[in-house]
């Protein structure tokens, strides 16, 4: 199993939920982020 990494810069948007997809070959999963500022 490989581990990958990715940055997130939030600086332009407002406190909110967001959702965010991961995907790789037949994989896909969305999950939920509560960004608090």
């Amino acid at each position: 199993m490989k581990n990958f990494g990715g940055e997130f810069n939030a600086n332009e948007l407002p406190s909110g939920i967001y959702f965010y997809k991961l995907q790789a070959n037949e994989f896909a999963q969305i999950k939920k982020i509560i960004l608090l500022k």
